[in-house]
Formats: C-alpha cells, sequence, structure tokens
C-alpha cells in the first residue's frame, strides 16, 4: 500500500482539513474511491419518467459497475448489471426506448426484459453443454442489481439486496423542500438540451465541497445569488447526508410573484419559500427553490475531472404562461436589483463578470485544483460555521471508505 494512503502517515501529509492532499490528486485514491465508495453506495441514475413505458431504459456508472434500469411489460422497474454473460460485452447504451429484448451486439446472446437469458445463436452446435449441464438448466441470466425511487429519482446499487433506499436516505428526508417532484415537468434551455452538463477540472469533492460551503454564498456569489438571506441559513448533517435551507430576502420574498422568472411551484407552501439545498452522500445534490427543482450530479471521471449534469424541473404551466412570467419579471425592479451580476465588470466570457454563478462556481473549483499542485499550497483559518460542512463531509469519505475496506493493510 502506497503511504499516502497509510492512517498512519495522513498527520505528515499536507491536509485539505480531515484528507490528504492526495486524495483530491491521486489516481491510487481515485480508484480507491470507485471501488470502496461508489460501488457500494445508491447511486443517482434519472429521473422515473426516464423509463417511463414497458423496454424504456437507462444506464449509469456506479463506481466499477455499469447498471441499467428497465421497465419490464409487467411495468416493474429492474436493475442489472450491463455486461453479456458469455464474454462481459456491454449490453446496452445510455438510454433508449421501447427495448422489446435485451441483446448484446457482439455475439447476439439475447435476454427478456427481465434479464432470463432467451436464445443464443446455434446453440445446440456449438454450446451442447456447460459445465456438464444442458445450457437451459444453466444460470446465465443476467446479474441483478438494486433500484429504487426517491423523491422521484431513480437510484441504483450494485448488488441484488441492497438494503432499502430509505435507510440510506430516510433520516434527510423531512429536511428536503415540500416540492412535490412527480408534479413537475422537465424543462429545457432554449437551444433544446434537456439538461446541462460540463466538464470540471477539478476533483469531485472540490465540486462538492463547493456546493455546501456556506462561507462563500456571500462572497463568491454577491451579484448572482444576493435574493437569498444567506445570514438566516440553516443547516446540519442526517447520517451522511447534508442538508441546507436558507430564505429569500424580505423584499424579494413580497414581490416574488412578479419577480421570479418562472412561475412559482404551487406545491410549496408561501411560508416555506426559500433555497433547500442538500446533498445526498457521495455525489448527488438537489436544489428545490420557489420556482426551480434540479439534480446536481458530480460524476468522477479523473482525479482532477469532474462531469457536472444538471436536470431541471418546472411548474407544469403552458409556454404562454412562463412567457408572461418572464416578462413580469422583466420588469420587476426588485429583480432588476436583485438579477444576476458579475463580481467584477469585464466581458461576459469573464466567469467573474458573466453573472452567471455556475461560471463563477466552476472557476473557483478548477483554481483550487491548480493550487494543489504547489509546493506553497496550505489551508488556512477554517470558517467554524462557514466551512464546518466541508469538513464533516471530508470525515464521511474517510469514514466510508475505511468501513468498506479502503485502508486494510495489505
Amino acid at each position: 500500500m502506497s503511504s499516502i494512503l497509510n492512517n498512519d502517515n495522513l498527520a505528515s501529509s499536507k491536509m485539505m482539513h480531515a484528507l490528504p492532499v492526495e486524495a483530491y490528486t491521486s489516481q491510487e485514491w481515485f480508484d480507491l474511491e470507485m471501488k470502496h465508495l461508489f460501488s457500494t453506495t445508491w447511486q443517482y441514475a434519472g429521473l422515473v419518467e426516464d423509463v417511463a413505458n414497458p423496454g424504456d431504459y437507462i444506464s449509469v456508472q456506479a463506481g466499477l459497475n455499469n447498471i441499467f434500469i428497465v421497465k419490464g411489460r409487467d411495468h416493474r422497474l429492474r436493475a442489472f448489471h450491463n455486461m453479456c454473460r458469455h464474454r462481459g460485452t456491454q449490453l446496452l447504451r445510455a438510454v433508449g426506448k421501447n427495448q422489446k429484448a435485451i441483446t448484446c451486439p457482439y455475439h447476439d446472446w439475447t435476454y427478456d426484459l427481465e434479464g432470463k437469458l432467451v436464445s443464443i445463436p446455434k446453440k445446440e452446435q456449438e454450446f451442447p453443454d456447460l459445465n456438464g449441464k444442458e445450457l437451459h438448466e444453466c444460470d446465465l441470466n443476467l446479474h441483478e442489481a438494486s433500484v429504487d425511487i426517491f423523491k422521484g429519482m431513480l437510484f441504483v446499487h450494485p448488488e441484488k439486496n441492497a438494503s432499502s433506499i430509505m435507510e440510506f436516505f430516510g433520516e434527510v428526508e423531512p429536511y428536503l423542500g415540500p416540492h412535490v417532484v412527480e408534479e413537475l415537468v422537465e424543462w429545457s434551455e432554449t437551444d433544446g438540451a434537456p439538461f446541462y452538463a460540463k466538464e470540471i477540472q477539478s476533483n469531485w469533492k472540490i465540486v462538492v465541497e463547493n456546493y455546501i460551503d456556506h462561507y462563500h454564498l456571500a462572497h463568491l456569489h454577491e451579484g448572482t445569488l444576493n435574493m437569498y438571506d444567506h445570514s438566516k441559513a440553516e443547516f446540519g448533517w442526517k447520517g451522511p447526508h447534508y442538508w441546507f435551507y436558507e430564505p429569500l430576502v424580505d423584499d424579494y420574498l413580497q414581490d416574488v410573484d412578479n419577480a421570479a422568472q418562472f412561475p412559482l411551484i404551487e406545491s410549496v407552501p408561501r411560508e416555506k419559500i426559500g433555497a433547500y439545498v442538500p446533498w445526498l452522500f457521495p455525489n448527488i445534490g438537489i436544489t428545490e427553490g420557489e420556482a426551480q427543482w434540479n439534480t446536481f450530479h458530480a460524476i468522477p471521471l479523473a482525479p482532477d475531472r469532474t462531469l457536472v449534469v444538471i436536470r431541471s424541473k418546472v411548474e407544469n404551466k403552458s409556454e404562454w404562461e412562463f412567457t408572461k412570467q418572464y416578462a413580469k419579471s422583466s420588469m420587476s425592479k426588485v429583480w432588476q436589483h436583485y438579477g444576476n451580476k458579475g463580481k467584477y465588470e469585464g466581458e461576459k466570457d469573464d466567469p467573474m463578470a458573466s453573472g452567471d454563478f455556475m461560471a463563477e462556481d466552476i472557476y473557483a473549483c478548477e483554481q483550487q485544483q491548480k493550487s494543489l499542485s504547489s509546493p506553497y499550497f496550505s489551508v488556512g483559518a477554517r470558517a467554524v460555521r462557514g466551512e464546518y460542512a466541508i469538513m464533516r463531509f471530508q470525515e464521511e469519505v474517510k469514514k466510508w471508505m475505511e468501513a468498506h475496506g479502503a485502508f486494510d493493510k495489505k
């Protein structure tokens, strides 16, 4: 085992509070996270409407495992490891509709939607028996995984009989927003893209830490998220999951019917309007606001690369209602005051002058990642309240990996 992974040597490493810098830069750490963290937790796969009809499917990478969810002819959701039982070839691509059966593109081994092997070309000639058993008696069905639904989201677990998803998320559920996700509809940008996707040149944990960092909201985002009252934020942990809420500032709340750019979400009572921004361990955030509900999926690609995918849902209103609301927002003096403004003046392609809080966050994450290679890098004083969530998240990562054998001495 490398010395950077030996707990006895962590004290001598440069630290990011609870984890060594190598946890953000090392391929060895990244590989251990894939095996001991992302392969042992419930992983977000998509929204329930992605597999609305029999034969619809989606796939997701869950640590070392590629898993697909398919709706069967009996309208049940099932999850399987996305590999043919013959030679391990990937069976299905990312997403598809109305699949009648599942056929391997390599040798045409075919499975039904319940994962049972149903045909092999020329099986009598080529496979008279396997290990002394007749072919039809052999267990060559697909390897099962677990699938479940939480808050309108689909999750998978590599194990066939994983513990209940409510056992994993149940403690944090009361702290999430009151939004009835199933009543909302997916919204896309004007270019027709169904979701936002951006590759960020930083470790996935830096992306998470930025997401849960309360300290930076009033500073980095002073011109882009100033409609929320950061001084009244409430947050904490339930199990390994982070919950967060902060209200709108008073004058914005009083004019929210006009100032909001989209129609308000009707399932959110007026007295509960605000920003609910939980983080579900290990790598899925939800941003639940007055007019939008979003998933924020941080997908690790490499020690210094993360793909962020955001999907948005809004109130089920006509296009005309959205047009009217946007017009009201544009004319609202409150929105003009709180509307997105860059931290600095400059060209819009400068992330710090763009008036786009995502561009600001991406810039900050990438700059932090670059700094980790400097011999002068160290973490200074930690804000006890504003950055406490970062320390706790790092402790959760370390604790989960230890519990699943990542640091066992070889």
